[in-house]
């Protein structure tokens, strides 16, 4: 499969994902969530890279990057991007979080030498001027759904979101070297999994406050965080560990960033409301820029 594809279909499980996350992150909180979701996900990754032998394809360099991976771009960056979607709902957290694309063309290009020129530029451009579009202006002015509200100041909201982006862009590009080699993607997610699950263990057994539960897990809870685990963790991040291999890296995390214009629609089922027209405006705009990406 190409690596665009690749790219595109693992948008579209962090935009499925979302809608599990949301609502058992703010009742458990950033730091609890993410550990129960990382543990699910680290258990099915390795189950699936035991049963493929994936992980003969790791030493222990690989293994070294991996963890440094796994730290800044799960630990880190999937932890603050829910404290962000806490504070600010999955569409604006959504919108903050899609800068990674910008944070990975200039990464990609200082650090790869790799440069995104003619069509697949424009497209570039279009693609992710639509999905800021597209969250923007995609909230309806009447529109009074609990994950609209504002929770605590704004410009923590906004700088845990920014936060996030940069890491998740940092945490994948420095693999691209290594996925290059041959590495098992599976493999190489369990690995990251497993030391951003021991850090948030960590963590938590130094008696911090902030890394205990707010609520007990209740079974629904624990449902909808395993459903976010294997769709986002276990299967996206795996994809962009196959795309990175495959594809440009600077291409790869601009497609990537198509989730939020993928959750709108399912955005719309839970709110049984239209998306406004920038959100349809934006998203004419994303489509257009995506199909000259892979033209």
């Amino acid at each position: 499969m190409r690596p665009e594809a690749l790219a595109l279909l693992a948008a579209a499980c962090w935009a499925v994902s979302s809608l599990f996350s949301a609502g058992p992150a703010q009742r458990q909180g950033a730091f609890a969530f993410s550990r129960w979701r990382m543990l699910f996900a680290s258990l099915i990754l390795w189950a699936l890279a035991l049963m493929g032998g994936g992980w003969r394809s790791l030493d222990a360099s690989a293994i070294g990057l991996l963890a440094l991976s796994g730290v800044i771009g799960i630990f880190i960056g999937d932890t603050v991007l829910f404290a962000c979607m806490n504070r600010l709902g999955p569409r604006r957290s959504g919108v903050l979080f899609a800068t990674h694309a910008l944070f990975s063309a200039v990464i990609a290009w200082f650090f790869l030498g790799e440069v995104i020129w003619g069509r697949a530029l424009i497209g570039s451009g279009l693609l992710v001027g639509g999905v800021m579009l597209a969250i923007v202006w995609g909230r309806r002015s009447d529109e009074k759904h609990g994950w609209e509200q504002t929770r605590g100041p704004l410009l923590i909201g906004v700088g845990l979101g920014l936060a996030a982006a940069l890491c998740q862009s940092v945490a994948t590009l420095m693999l691209k070297p290594l996925m290059t080699t041959g590495v098992d993607a599976v493999a190489a997610s369990a690995a990251r999994m497993s030391v951003a699950l021991l850090a948030h263990t960590l963590l938590l057994a130094s008696g911090w406050q902030g890394a205990r539960a707010k609520t007990p897990l209740t079974r629904k809870d624990a449902w909808l965080t395993f459903l976010s685990a294997a769709v986002a963790m276990a299967l996206g991040m795996t994809l962009i560990l196959a795309a990175m291999r495959l594809g440009q890296a600077g291409l790869v995390a601009v497609l990537s960033s198509v989730s939020p214009i993928l959750i709108l629609p399912l955005l719309w089922l839970v709110y049984r409301r239209r998306p406004a027209v920038g959100a349809w405006l934006g998203a004419v705009l994303a489509v257009l820029g995506t199909a000259l990406i892979l033209r």
